[in-house]
């Protein structure tokens, strides 16, 4: 079996979204100063199809993201800034119609809805709770690695298998004040984490921790 691998980017004051999150900003109200080190990167451009970008000591991050995974996990925030219900649109997300995933992408939410067939291989499963994203991710991956994204909060208790799971922060040195905490309500005994790599790059620190009995 795979590993777990949580990733996500958090303000120095413990937020990986902004409050007010909605379609018009799905990271909400600032949030999107949290992926500036990312958007820059010719490793982030390649990924969604698009030339040009710099090359630093986060690219090798980036290029690690999706590497060796067979399926990802969200949360619906994070698949396109729509808290609530649907609506009768047809929202199909903030990622256009080819996704940089190309993997199942497993979209945790209340709100369930037939599967979303995209380009480029990625299909998003709508699913009621992290326990059943992951066990659906770890299904399609047929052993590979399951990446846990941003909007699913990494509860100790879903983790996959602690010594299994490795987890990924990007610590960006910017203040949002208000908005959601990853680690927020954690239930059941917390994991204990062991630190095995740093990475100072521009506009972020990248820090890499793997859970350890």
């Amino acid at each position: 079996m795979g590993k777990v691998r949580f990733s996500i980017s958090v303000s120095i004051d413990g937020y990986m979204a902004g409050p007010r999150q909605s379609i018009e900003d799905p990271l909400g109200v600032g949030g999107m100063q949290l992926h500036a080190w990312a958007f820059e990167l010719e490793a982030f451009q390649r990924m969604h199809g698009c030339e040009g970008g710099v090359v630093n000591a986060s690219t090798q991050i980036v290029d690690e993201h999706f590497a060796g995974a067979g399926a990802v996990a969200v949360g619906q925030n994070m698949f396109g800034g729509q808290p609530g219900p649907w609506g009768s649109g047809g929202w199909r997300g903030w990622w256009g119609e080819d996704p940089p995933f190309h993997l199942p992408v497993f979209v945790v939410t209340h709100h369930p809805r037939a599967p979303l067939r995209m380009g480029g291989g990625t299909t998003f499963h709508f699913v009621t709770g992290i326990e059943a994203a992951l066990e659906g991710a770890r299904g399609a991956a047929q052993g590979k690695d399951v990446v846990l994204g941003g909007g699913a909060r990494p509860h100790p208790t879903v983790s996959g298998g602690r010594p299994r799971r490795r987890d990924r922060v990007s610590l960006v040195p910017v203040l949002l004040g208000a908005g959601e905490r990853p680690f927020e309500g954690l239930r059941g005994a917390v994991p204990r984490l062991a630190q095995d790599r740093v990475v100072e790059a521009p506009g972020v620190t990248q820090l890499r921790y793997r859970v350890v009995l």
